[in-house]
């Protein structure tokens, strides 16, 4: 039997009022303005760091292919997040049609998805790191 361990953060929050889970949006917009810093960052070590071997060169490619494509996923995230936040913003004005608990649906998965890229943008910052320190 498989027994699922919840984080109580979430329980927790995802039960609150909706004036936190603005706070969690807001928190959210602050994340993916930094990652886009840390994403250009990386772009210019990547270009500082480029390697006269052409298999390194195809792997800085990569990477900074990478770094475009999370740039396009943080601009879909963003965007994402600030429809969120228009419909918290008609929800909280009692507008006919919306939902309370189709707002806290879609704040779940907006936190899932950024569990998610948290986790893999960790990797991505260990490759890149690896590869700089390598060069």
């Amino acid at each position: 039997m498989t027994t699922l361990i919840s984080n109580p953060k979430e329980r927790l929050l995802l039960g609150a009022g909706l004036n936190v889970l603005h706070f969690e949006s807001q928190e959210w917009l602050e994340t993916i303005a930094f990652w886009k810093d840390e994403v250009r960052f990386f772009e210019d070590l990547l270009k500082q760091k480029e390697s006269p071997e052409k298999s390194k060169q195809d792997y800085s490619k990569l990477l900074k292919n990478l770094d475009k494509i999370h740039i396009d996923f943080l601009e879909d995230l963003k965007g994402d997040i600030i429809e969120h936040e228009i419909v918290l913003s008609k929800l909280q004005k009692g507008q006919k049609g919306l939902s309370d608990a189709i707002y806290r649906d879609k704040h779940q998965q907006l936190r899932a998805r950024m569990n998610t890229f948290t986790d893999n943008f960790k990797t991505f910052k260990k490759i890149v790191f690896d590869y700089a320190k390598n060069l």
